[in-house]
């Protein structure tokens, strides 16, 4: 079932998403300063890409880094990220057939606001 809802995701907006966040970290990564930001944009990107079928856990590796990172990029562009999720999750929670994608906009959402000490299963 996930490998359907995976694919029907790619074809609704997933891989133009996958796509855009790529494109970020990649311009994160030109500078030395924002690579952590960059590697960040490539977590997301990859669940952005097939969000069904994995989680979302805490990684206790990084926990100081966790939280000043998490910091910085709530105020820099989390906050925007995690409110374009929320809001597709909304247009998608309007049918009956969209809710599993609206579930994965809010996961997404959630990633998205605070990406630093997470790690993608």
């Amino acid at each position: 079932m996930s490998t359907i809802g995976n694919i029907i995701w790619i074809l609704t907006g997933g891989i133009a998403g996958a796509i855009l966040w790529c494109a970020a970290g990649l311009l994160l990564c030109v500078t030395v300063v924002a690579i952590p930001f960059g590697i960040q944009c490539f977590k997301i990107a990859s669940l952005q890409l097939a969000p069904f079928g994995r989680r979302i856990v805490n990684d206790p590796g990084g926990a100081v880094m966790g939280i000043l990172g998490n910091i910085v990029w709530v105020i820099l562009c989390g906050w925007v990220l995690a409110a374009a999720h929320v809001a597709m999750g909304l247009i998608f929670a309007v049918t009956i057939i969209g809710i599993p994608f609206a579930i994965q906009s809010f996961k997404l959402a959630a990633l998205s606001l605070a990406p630093f000490g997470k790690r993608v299963v």
